[in-house]
């Protein structure tokens, strides 16, 4: 079996590797100040020119891009060809203000597919597998990004969308899919189904699953190893630099390898926009190499993460990615304490409760308020209110020790929270009603 679907590209010797990528960042810089008038009239602020970039250590130069900037930019700002020239768009979810929207050409499309194909066969996919995509098509980039690369593959691909679990699970076990792509979340509701049906792990055909688009811990990735029969992969990306397959993990699961061969990507001090040393935990920024429409030049993605360069047992070179440790925009500040929904999923998944949870934060009397609502397992609902207090308060105290902060734990029934079909809503923060900047 091939265990690479570029091999030349992603083996190849970290210093070619350096210098690919400087040709590159040279060329993209002279074409989108050329091309980009938006990102022109940063550099021109800045007081720096394309000529003032000669290679990686002079990146820092070029002003940082962030979400407000392509919302400004909203619709074409930051397009860097002729509208003719794009093929498709994608769409943030974003919930507030303008869209972003982002444009491809045929090559960036040709390129994104090349991505998500490598991730396939990092994770074991051949011509031979069947991969069934769950995640969401439409503006969103999830569906048609492994959808290009199970097709660049030479898989048979199930474009099953999100949604309609029943029709999912019948696709699966009878076209047998061994390939399964959709967020965490989802995958966790399809294997809880599957055993509701009477499924055991071993009767589906599923060999490997790919996951992204949402936060999952790695106490999540053993419980739907264990529920699926299946080694759970990681997969990254955002639809501004052109969805999933930006990085991806192989086998040896340490982090997830980032193709450089089309990415360049530095760490930040959150605050100072300063760029920090490998190995240091801090903001990821993403600079395009490759992009012709939508070319995107030092973005702030506010994923929190480490960057490590040590050897991989799988033979690629490609730098590794942390899976991210929590968003400096979405990282919340609770009595003075930054929070991240992340944390509070580690703790319920180590008490062996469901990945089935909510978490409401609000303000009383001017204190913050941290409620955690948590699915009770069939087995271990009792309607005795002296076993559920009990459970209720040892949860807490978990939490309370991972935190810093108390927490009132609420146990509910079995089922009630309501079940996601796309990205699942963990947090409710009820403080952005009375326009509190958290």
């Amino acid at each position: 079996m091939n265990k690479y679907f570029q091999k030349e590209m992603e083996t190849m010797p970290v210093e070619q590797i350096k210098t690919l990528q400087e040709e590159k960042l040279v060329k993209q810089v002279k074409y989108v100040y050329d091309n980009v008038e938006y990102y022109r009239n940063l550099m021109d602020k800045k007081g720096v020119k394309p000529e003032d970039i000669k290679g990686l250590d002079d990146l820092h130069k070029l002003p940082l891009l962030c979400k407000d900037d392509l919302r400004e930019a909203y619709p074409t700002g930051l397009l860097a060809t002729d509208m003719k020239n794009c093929v498709r768009i994608h769409s943030t979810s974003g919930t507030t203000g303008k869209r972003v929207v982002a444009f491809y050409t045929q090559h960036d499309v040709d390129l994104w597919d090349d991505c998500c194909a490598r991730a396939l066969v990092a994770a074991g996919a051949t011509d031979e597998d069947v991969c069934h995509v769950a995640y969401g098509y439409g503006l969103f980039t999830g569906g048609f990004g492994l959808n290009g690369g199970s097709h660049k593959l030479g898989c048979l691909t199930l474009p099953m969308s999100s949604g309609n679990t029943d029709r999912q699970i019948q696709f699966m076990m009878d076209l047998k899919s061994t390939i399964i792509c959709c967020t965490p979340s989802y995958a966790a509701y399809i294997a809880e189904v599957l055993k509701e049906k009477g499924y055991k792990p071993e009767d589906n055909h599923l060999k490997a699953g790919i996951f992204g688009a949402e936060a999952w811990t790695e106490e999540m990735r053993r419980d739907i190893e264990k529920n699926l029969g299946i080694k759970a992969y990681d997969i990254y990306g955002l639809t501004e630099i052109s969805g999933p397959g930006v990085a991806f993990e192989c086998e040896e699961q340490k982090g997830m390898h980032i193709n450089e061969d089309h990415f360049v990507v530095e760490v930040i001090d959150p605050d100072t926009g300063e760029v920090l040393p490998e190995g240091s935990k801090g903001e990821l920024v993403f600079t395009s190499l490759d992009k012709e429409a939508f070319p995107l030049l030092r973005y702030r993605t506010r994923d929190i993460c480490v960057l490590s360069r040590e050897k991989c047992s799988c033979g690629r070179t490609f730098i590794r990615m942390t899976k991210p440790m929590g968003r400096s925009d979405d990282m919340m500040i609770i009595k003075g304490v930054n929070v991240f929904p992340s944390q509070i999923e580690a703790v319920l998944l180590n008490e062996n409760y469901a990945p089935n949870y909510q978490i409401v934060v609000d303000r009383v009397n001017n204190s913050d308020t941290l409620d955690v609502y948590v699915e009770m397992k069939e087995s271990d609902f009792s309607d005795k209110v002296k076993d559920m207090t009990k459970k209720e308060k040892h949860l807490q105290s978990a939490i309370k020790t991972m935190l810093g902060i108390s927490p009132k734990v609420h146990l509910v029934a079995p089922k009630s929270i309501q079940r996601s079909e796309g990205k699942a809503v963990r947090v409710i923060d009820k403080r952005k009603r009375l326009g509190i900047n958290i």
